[in-house]
């Protein structure tokens, strides 16, 4: 994949020399963690790789997209030395966020012109987020579980993530940057998740017992006869929600990408690895972004002919083939292969509004022992709230499901009115408009079908953080024009 994606990179978005540091720094990231035994040697060298690579990094964000799939996020706890049971628990994602993305927030707080947190909407519906979580914990728990629940982990999780990608890209050369990153990520998850399905063999499975940790993702599960790939993320929903972000990106480097023949290949494998985890939420996303980008385009019914046409001369073809007969049977609505899944997220909406009308306004942190949930858990007591708002409306209220809303609306709101701004719609500017557009709209499709486990936040809030980086790099480029003399002096 590294070798296919070197020339359009190179002369796309990467210096030769950049494409070539991270791909190696990927590949060392991968063999630590086969190699290491232990979790926290992996962790150890995982953080000195990345330490002595982020000095020579000058898009540190799209090293952080590029590193954040390559290892599951398997979890563990840092030993707390007697004073409390343990100081924190850590994984690949927060490592990285540790390692790559608090240096630059404490960097960008330092320099003059960077917009200040809270400035605007989505700063302030991001805020009162975190400020309420904190309150409703706050009461609830000890201190120290006040200061990783309330304070850390939000920090490192959400506020990092939306903040570097909202205030570190400056231009459009970083944009396209940072989402070739993600896309380079994408295509090794394609590559990996296509593997998974026509082997039957998750790749990353044997790493938990290898390191040592106890983990629900990279689990074996089936739907009819087939093999449901993970990949990295170690959880066929959000390997399918990933690549559909991936995809949307994708989309935005078609008229960057000097040969149209390679964009083709990239977007086939991509698709490939979209089907492999055989879920039907990141497909219906994914359907979703492809058409929003298409209507938000400058060639609205020339884009939805060909995909007309591409759909109709698929259609007999998928049916022609056994995978592709399978994957119809899958479709929501359409098909009518495990079906349960179905169901079952039905029933959870039901009895979770009658859960939540119970605190209407704040949710409750014991939602878990409601009655209405009991005969929904598994055999070890566990309820999957398969639903991001659901989960979200049930822990922190209606409130908290307002203001979680409210980022990505007035995020959206945000990109929108940018890209009025460009009067050419056949301008890159426009076309990254788009992307961050069609990606948010797909990303709340999706969440809607998955809870936010794995990489699911870090993935929404990062994206986020690049509609509000996107606004204001098109405002900034507005108020140049309108006043030359500001830059000048």
């Amino acid at each position: 994949m590294f070798a296919f994606a070197r020339a359009p990179v190179s002369s796309l978005a990467f210096a030769p020399a950049d494409f070539a540091r991270r791909r190696n720094l990927w590949f060392w990231i991968t063999l630590a963690a086969f190699l290491a035994h232990s979790f926290w040697v992996y962790m150890v060298l995982a953080g000195t790789l990345v330490f002595f690579a982020v000095k020579k990094e000058h898009n540190k964000l799209a090293l952080y997209f590029l590193l954040l799939f390559a290892v599951p996020p398997y979890r563990s706890e840092i030993w707390g030395m007697g004073v409390m049971n343990f100081l924190f628990a850590i994984d690949h994602p927060r490592l990285l966020a540790l390692m790559v993305l608090l240096p630059v927030y404490l960097y960008l707080r330092m320099q003059k012109g960077i917009e200040r947190f809270g400035t605007n909407w989505p700063d302030k519906l991001l805020a009162g987020y975190l400020i309420l979580q904190f309150s409703l914990i706050l009461p609830a728990s000890t201190l120290t579980n006040v200061a990783r629940v309330g304070v850390f982990y939000p920090f490192i999780d959400i506020f990092l993530p939306y903040y570097v990608a909202s205030r570190s890209l400056r231009d459009l050369r970083d944009f396209r940057e940072a989402l070739m990153a993600f896309a380079i990520a994408a295509l090794l998850l394609s590559t990996v998740g296509v593997f998974e399905f026509a082997r039957h063999w998750l790749i990353y499975s044997p790493l938990k017992d290898a390191l040592d940790v106890r983990s629900k993702l990279v689990s074996y599960l089936g739907r009819g006869d087939d093999l449901r790939a993970v990949g990295t993320p170690g959880d066929a929903i959000v390997l399918g929600y990933v690549i559909a972000v991936g995809m949307a990106f994708f989309l935005y480097l078609k008229k960057s990408v000097p040969d149209p023949r390679v964009w083709m290949l990239g977007m086939g494998l991509l698709i490939a690895g979209l089907v492999s985890p055989l879920s039907r939420g990141p497909w219906l996303g994914a359907a979703v972004i492809v058409l929003v980008f298409v209507l938000t385009g400058p060639h609205r019914v020339r884009g939805l002919t060909r995909l007309s046409l591409f759909g109709v001369l698929a259609l007999p073809l998928a049916m022609a083939t056994p995978v592709g007969d399978k994957i119809l049977d899958y479709l929501p609505w359409v098909g009518t292969a495990e079906t349960k899944t179905v169901d079952y997220r039905a029933d959870l909406l039901e009895r979770a509004v009658s859960v939540i009308m119970v605190n209407p306004y704040f949710g409750s942190f014991d939602f878990m022992g409601a009655s209405e949930f009991q005969d929904l858990a598994t055999g070890s007591g566990f309820i999957d709230i398969v639903n991001t708002y659901v989960g979200v409306a049930l822990a922190r209220g209606l409130v908290g499901l307002f203001l979680f809303v409210g980022v990505f609306a007035v995020t959206i709101y945000r990109i929108i009115k940018a890209m009025r701004r460009v009067t050419n719609k056949e301008d890159e500017r426009y076309l990254l408009g788009q992307a961050l557009f069609s990606a948010l709209v797909g990303i709340l499709v999706i969440i809607g079908t998955v809870s936010s486990v794995s990489v699911v936040p870090v993935v929404y809030w990062s994206v986020a953080g690049l509609g509000v980086g996107y606004a204001r790099m098109l405002e900034n480029e507005t108020a140049t024009t309108m006043h030359p003399a500001a830059e000048t002096t």
